[in-house]
């Protein structure tokens, strides 16, 4: 089959949206995950219609937005920037809605509440929330099986990023155990590397350098079932030079991983 590998903005955060779209294209890749508030729910149609124009003008799809929900008001206000942010998302071409959860326990039953009134607009407009581990609410696999049960909707799925396990945990959990509960709720996946040193985690890691066994994770995930798309956020390079080696050779190390699978 044929896979979506996508590479997020990320690595290129100090530079333009636009630049950070070239150095992605030239990199191999064909679509781009939008992160950094490029894009949120108060963004204005001439803001997205540039950020869709520089990702067309470097040959990509912005096919993930990485956004975020307010419950700061009320729940009812919540609700309604979230479906602007997942309408500004449609706009911009996304198909894959990015979110990571919130922290405040208090707001838990709020949050739920909150993505099982907007799950409904986002598959009207076209655009598939998807949950990713990220602390609190959205700690652990059981958390995200949690709220992908609590949510209970077609729009709404697990993004499964290994390396967050291991960051947001500082090791205490692996991600290797859990992908076969859940990959029949893996709607997408984060190409992300973790290491643990002296009980400080680091994300900043080229895939493959770190404590992931991916050939057991993207394996596992596609006897699941798992079709993608898959999206790298992280690398180890600091240096333009550095950075534009490092999502090439991520992107071939994924590829021939998914090969094998």
């Amino acid at each position: 089959m044929t896979w979506t590998i996508g590479c997020a903005t990320r690595p290129y955060d100090k530079l333009p949206f636009a630049a950070a779209c070239q150095h992605i294209a030239a990199g191999g890749f064909g679509d781009v995950a939008v992160f950094g508030g490029i894009i949120n729910s108060t963004s204005s149609r001439e803001e997205i219609s540039a950020a869709r124009k520089a990702a067309a003008d470097a040959g990509l799809s912005p096919s993930m937005l990485l956004g975020g929900t307010d419950l700061t008001e009320s729940l009812e206000e919540g609700v309604e920037d979230f479906k602007q942010l997942i309408d500004n998302a449609a706009e911009l071409g996304v198909r894959w809605l990015l979110d990571c959860g919130i922290g405040d326990e208090a707001q838990y039953s709020n949050y739920f509440e909150l993505m099982r009134r907007a799950a409904p607009h986002a598959q009207t407009s076209g655009v598939n929330i998807t949950m990713k581990p990220h602390g609190g609410i959205s700690l652990t696999a059981d958390d995200l099986i949690k709220a992908y049960d609590e949510v209970s909707h077609p729009a709404f799925g697990i993004c499964y990023d290994p390396g967050n396990i291991i960051y947001y945990t500082k090791g205490e959990l692996r991600p290797e155990p859990f992908v076969d509960t859940i990959a029949s709720r893996t709607t997408t996946f984060i190409i992300k590397d973790c290491v643990v040193v002296d009980g400080v985690s680091d994300v900043m890691v080229t895939p493959g350098d770190g404590l992931v066994d991916f050939d057991a994770v993207i394996g596992g995930l596609v006897a699941g079932g798992f079709s993608g798309p898959l999206y790298l956020e992280c690398v180890g390079g600091k240096e333009l030079e550095d950075i534009d080696r490092d999502i090439s050779a991520s992107l071939t190390f994924v590829t021939d991983i998914l090969e094998k699978s």
